[in-house]
């Protein structure tokens, strides 16, 4: 059974998962340019380099799998689980809705409450399917 603290957690594993992929860029265009080989001193100044490690396989296909459950929401409630999958902060989601704290944080947990409806619904319809 499907909770909706299970579904908030699995939407924040998706956009962790997304920001892991590698980034997207247009095929067919290269740089002619010969690759500057700067020396040590040189590479102090610049900014330090983020690796990213890429997701797993599993942690894609999770991450598929929920954004297939996004289909069941409205587009208001979209955004409003997705932005606090991204963690962002409630004050940036109530200027951005419009609305107070408490009333975002309900149609949050209104929203996930439907997401997780709709596993249970079709998990039942599963295992009946089964028996």
């Amino acid at each position: 059974m499907w909770s909706v603290d299970d579904v908030a957690e699995r939407f924040r594993e998706a956009a962790q998962t997304a920001r892991r992929l590698p980034p997207v860029r247009v095929q067919g265009y290269f740089n002619t340019w010969p690759a500057i080989l700067r020396q040590p001193w040189e590479t102090y100044s610049g900014d330090d380099v983020l690796y990213r490690f890429p997701p797993d396989p599993a942690a894609i296909d999770r991450m598929e799998e929920t954004m297939r459950w996004v289909l069941w929401l409205t587009e208001e409630q979209r955004h409003l689980v997705w932005m606090r999958a991204e963690e962002r902060g409630w004050r940036e989601i109530c200027r951005r809705f419009g609305c107070d704290r408490t009333t975002a944080w309900r149609r949050w947990q209104k929203a996930l409450d439907i997401v997780a409806c709709r596993l249970n619904e079709q998990t039942r319809r599963n295992v009946a399917s089964l028996s």
